[in-house]
């Protein structure tokens, strides 16, 4: 539960009714994701107000009427979708800078460089940004933006976004350390046992990942492994 001085407010008004909510951030995030949340649990305080700054909640009979019920997650989504988060300068640079991250987190794991078939590292994604200009919107998810992100840095970087598919073969020992962690990192796209009990499957990753699959194989198999890019 977020801290009411690190709440955002969210408003909404509506057949001569206002509404306020204080809210975290990730919520917004959520419903705007289409996630099956409790409110509550990202609600400062689980109240609807009228005046959330004069304590005022909004009455039962005022909330049946705009919405058509009272359950507060129902509520609560409506106002999100509907109406206006209020940022703090301070709020909307924190939410600017953490949906930045979460855009170059994105685009250096599912890119790389076609030129020499190597992934962009973030510091290098983040400067082309900065000569792009490009401006991140704090209320827009991370997915919602890459692709203007992409078009805007493609002037700057050459970039695009591919998956590749790895042949792993590891010892059948290594088997229980190495699979839920694969599993996590692309998906399996098949899979057998060796006569001699290795084990080796075909895992599709997003290509800005192939080093850092490389290094959690060599380092749990102690480089007991073969690794191969398919083409």
């Amino acid at each position: 539960m977020v801290r009411v001085e690190d709440a955002l407010v969210a408003r909404y008004e509506t057949k001569g009714h206002k509404f306020e909510i204080l809210i975290d951030q990730k919520l917004v995030d959520l419903i705007k994701s289409g996630k099956n949340v409790d409110v509550r649990e990202y609600m400062a305080i689980d109240t609807i107000f009228k005046d959330h700054a004069k304590g005022d909640k909004a009455s039962e009979e005022s909330i049946r009427e705009a919405f058509g019920t009272t359950d507060i997650n129902e509520v609560v989504k409506d106002i999100i979708k509907k109406g206006q988060v209020q940022l703090t300068t301070e709020q909307r640079r924190k939410m600017t800078e953490e949906r930045k991250r979460q855009i170059i987190e994105i685009i250096a794991r599912e890119s790389l460089n076609p030129q020499t078939g190597a992934p962009h590292p973030p510091h290098r994604i983040e400067k082309a940004m900065e000569e792009a200009k490009v401006r991140v919107d704090p209320f827009k998810t991370a997915e919602e933006q890459i692709q203007d992100v992409l078009k805007a840095i493609k002037v700057i970087l050459p970039i695009r976004f591919e998956h590749v598919k790895l042949q792993i073969k590891i010892p059948g020992s290594d088997y229980g350390k190495l699979y839920s962690e694969l599993t996590r990192m692309g998906e399996i796209k098949s899979e057998n046992w060796g006569n001699d009990g290795s084990y080796t499957m075909v895992l599709e990753i997003p290509a800005g990942i192939q080093d850092q699959v490389f290094e959690v194989v060599n380092k749990r198999t102690k480089g007991n492994s073969e690794i191969k890019i398919l083409k």
